[in-house]
């Protein structure tokens, strides 16, 4: 086998790897030095990997470490995952919507970090609530009532806790195959069957562009498939945030709002598509437009809302404030962003607004950073409404004073208001709909058993990472 240096002159001379080799990289990223792994990537991120060689890269970053165990679990078992935005309070609704409807919703998230919001954070604005569940915690919650949500934890795929921690500090995150591998390799070890992936793309997102954003969600669609997941993939909209709350109380108010079939028309209709193309997938319906009539019952009657009050009851927290939002934390301060000028709003960077509901507290800059669950950005006029000058634009909140003014400055240069109406943009741009997934293996190029990947079936599920 070749040594690490051998490697790294193989990828940077635009050389394949073969699966032994990548295999050899994941299973000695203890032994391998940050510099050596460091250019190894910087190779990869200049010239590329094969579409095979992203397959094996996710398959042995799956099995580097725990590998959650659902088969006892009743079907369809299915799972969503954003790759970041702001105010995407998406999985809050579409979670309890989708148990609602008949399929288990095994659902592991993680926290918010910069100007991305976290599902964690969101749901600890209920008092009691905690994600830390062992795995027959979690797989007795989702027999009895279909729907957890869980923490992500450094045991599940810790290979690439390893190599993303590498990559945020050397310029290399931007790069499909790795942010596959990185995405996949933990959804793959969280035991779900149907996954659903929302990649984002605007100026809150991690892929500024939609061509950027389609190739990776076409991507993570194929090598999942290869992997025997079945995976359905949506290009979604982030230029201007995702509803009208950015941060953590305010928008579990927003979601409640949405749940008892109100709240903003872009999330609510965000969550309908993404649902009905998971009961879609799962089999639950077999046709998009039951599937969605459906979906737009359990808001309708109900059923919805209730199933999240059952999720928030299993994990602890009080699910009485479903019915009184006011005893969610609320925050002691708070402004007013006025218009400086008359016209349309033509842009609201959803980057800077997140950047702003950061500096009120609503995010953190560093793991492990504590939150003000009562700050946030709530926005009152959206692309392609019209304003007047001096009318509010946003209403800023925070409980601590002192951070009013730099985020009111941020806050103001997100929005662009001219003399011309514009047309919101499209929320969904492209959808990749699941395949049915193949009954064979990947194709393997020599040696390095299946057998003989690592990886421990059923053990305790991770906790916060």
């Amino acid at each position: 086998m070749a040594g690490i240096v051998d490697l790294i002159v193989a990828k940077r001379d635009g050389r394949q790897h073969t699966e032994a080799e990548i295999a050899w990289i994941v299973d000695n990223l203890a032994a391998i030095p940050d510099y050596q792994l460091s250019a190894w990537l910087m190779a990869v991120v200049c010239r590329g990997m094969s579409e095979d060689e992203t397959t094996w890269l996710t398959d042995r970053m799956a099995r580097s470490g725990e590998m959650l165990d659902l088969s006892g679990v009743p079907g369809p078992r299915v799972d969503k995952h954003s790759t970041g935005g702001v105010g995407d309070k998406v999985s809050l609704v579409l979670a309890p919507m989708v148990a609602a409807c008949g399929a288990t919703m095994a659902k592991l998230s993680g926290r918010g970090l910069g100007h991305t919001g976290g599902t964690i954070d969101k749901l600890e604005s209920f008092a009691g609530f905690h994600a830390d569940l062992a795995p027959e915690q979690f797989r007795d919650q989702l027999s009895d009532i279909r729907v957890a949500i869980a923490s992500q934890s450094s045991r599940l795929a810790p290979a690439d806790g390893r190599l993303y921690a590498l990559r945020d500090v050397t310029g290399t995150v931007e790069s499909a195959p790795l942010i596959c591998a990185s995405i996949l390799s933990k959804k793959i070890a969280a035991g779900a069957d149907v996954i659903l992936l929302d990649v984002k793309t605007g100026a809150g997102a991690f892929m500024p562009t939609e061509e950027a954003a389609a190739e990776l969600a076409g991507l993570m669609q194929r090598v999942g498939r290869r992997l025997g997941r079945n995976i359905v993939c949506v290009v979604s909209e982030m230029g201007q945030p995702l509803g009208r709350a950015v941060g953590n109380a305010i928008e579990v108010e927003e979601a409640l709002e949405t749940l008892s079939g109100r709240g903003p028309a872009d999330l609510r209709e965000l969550c309908l598509i993404l649902g009905s193309l998971l009961l879609e997938a799962g089999g639950v319906e077999q046709d998009p437009e039951r599937a969605r009539e459906r979906l737009e019952r359990s808001l309708a009657d109900g059923s919805a809302l209730a199933k999240l009050g059952e999720l928030i009851e299993a994990q602890g927290g009080d699910a009485g404030w479903l019915d009184d939002p006011t005893r969610l934390p609320h925050a002691r301060a708070s402004e007013l962003l006025l218009a400086r000028q008359g016209g349309f709003v033509q842009v609201i960077d959803a980057r800077l607004v997140g950047a702003a509901a950061a500096d009120l507290g609503a995010g953190r800059q560093q793991k492990g950073d504590p939150l003000d669950l009562s700050a946030g950005i709530v926005l009152l006029a959206k692309m392609g409404d019209r304003v007047e000058a001096g009318q509010p634009l946003a209403r800023l909140l925070t409980g601590d004073p002192d951070r009013l003014p730099v985020a009111l400055g941020r806050l103001e240069a997100a929005f662009q208001i001219g003399p011309s109406p514009v047309a919101p943009p499209a929320l969904v741009k492209r959808v990749f709909k699941a395949q049915a997934a193949p009954e064979t293996a990947p194709t393997r190029d020599h040696g390095d058993p299946w057998t003989a990947l690592p990886g421990r079936q059923g053990l305790e599920l991770p906790g916060n990472r």
